[in-house]
């Protein structure tokens, strides 16, 4: 049976682009561990850590962070259907971006011949300008919509806009990941003083705070809506109105002994 290859360190940061500190620092934090050591203790990456370190440069480049990769990664999900997904969507925004685009040049010509534009053109050109924003599903709009004015669902499209590609897999995977992540340990009888809970708990508000520009009351109302609209939320149309407020509850006994 033929040997598996393996890397040391330098041969492997020297092949992938990378630095030595780089490859130390993802050990570090266990994004990615070398699954063999010598006898000597040096760090030996396998055929299959390889695999792994092209998933995360590849997600990488879609500008996601080192902590969302981990999540997606560890989770099993499937970086094809991630980066498909991504794909979908902005071919989605590129058509919107395309249809906005030839309005605005219309209206442009218009009104450079000192022509005033009728009210349906006006209406299409609105229309096609919010079609450019981030969107949620119908569910999770109306739950949104009854904790959060028309000023702050758009601060929050806003801010989900300035975070780029970024945004659909921060909304749609990292997030409802990390809630069942929790729910997973609460299950198991983990207490909320677990170091694992009050990492998912300290991510959840990191998010929080990049949806909610560090506004506070943006910030909790969306929470508020997570709480009492969790399967809209969450995309999971089943999940349990009383386990999501045990979940919630756990999550801010964690937050409360930090």
């Amino acid at each position: 049976m033929p040997t598996e290859q393996t890397w040391k360190v330098g041969p492997l940061a020297e092949a992938s682009g990378l630095t030595v500190r780089t490859l130390h620092h993802w050990d570090q934090i266990g994004l990615l561990q070398p699954s063999r050591r010598t006898s000597s203790g040096h760090r030996s990456y396998t055929e299959q850590d390889v695999v792994r370190l092209y998933q995360i440069l590849a997600l990488r480049r879609l500008g996601l962070g080192l902590d969302t990769i981990g999540t997606c990664l560890d989770a099993g999900v499937d970086p094809v259907r991630l980066v498909r997904e991504h794909l979908t969507a902005t071919e989605t925004a590129l058509a919107h971006l395309q249809d906005l685009h030839e309005r605005l040049a219309h209206l442009h010509t218009e009104l450079t011949a000192e022509r005033r534009p009728d009210t349906a053109a006006l209406l299409r050109l609105l229309q096609a300008i919010g079609a450019t924003g981030p969107s949620t599903g119908p569910g999770a709009e109306q739950a949104l919509r009854r904790h959060l004015d028309d000023d702050q669902l758009q601060a929050l499209r806003d801010h989900a806009a300035a975070l780029g590609p970024a945004t659909h897999y921060l909304l749609e995977v990292e997030w409802p990941q990390l809630y069942r992540r929790a729910e997973a340990l609460r299950t198991a009888g983990a207490p909320p003083t677990d170091p694992r809970v009050r990492r998912i708990a300290d991510r959840l508000d990191e998010l929080g705070r990049l949806f909610s520009g560090g506004d506070a009351t943006l910030s909790t109302a969306v929470r508020t809506a997570w709480r009492e609209d969790p399967a809209a939320l969450s995309g999971t149309p089943d999940a349990p109105a009383g386990e999501w407020a045990q979940l919630g509850e756990f999550l801010d006994q964690a937050r409360r002994a930090r």
